[in-house]
């Protein structure tokens, strides 16, 4: 697994969750149970993680989506 990006953005999490599925790329997200434990004040950040042989191309999704 290959981790793209952290965020405690829940909202933008789940865009780019449904934006990479839309792409045929299977997604996990890594620390949503810890997140949640610590009372969703934003503390810990979520990782999005991938297979390590989608990670260019969900990147490369993600880059011209203008995420960074």
């Amino acid at each position: 697994m290959t981790e793209l990006l952290r965020t405690t953005d829940p909202v933008r999490l789940s865009w780019l969750v449904a934006l990479l599925a839309d792409a045929g790329i299977e997604t996990v997200v890594l620390d949503t149970h810890t997140s949640m434990l610590e009372g969703s004040i934003g503390a810990i950040p979520r990782r999005l993680m991938v297979d390590a042989g989608d990670a260019v191309r969900a990147a490369r999704i993600l880059r011209e989506a203008g995420e960074a």
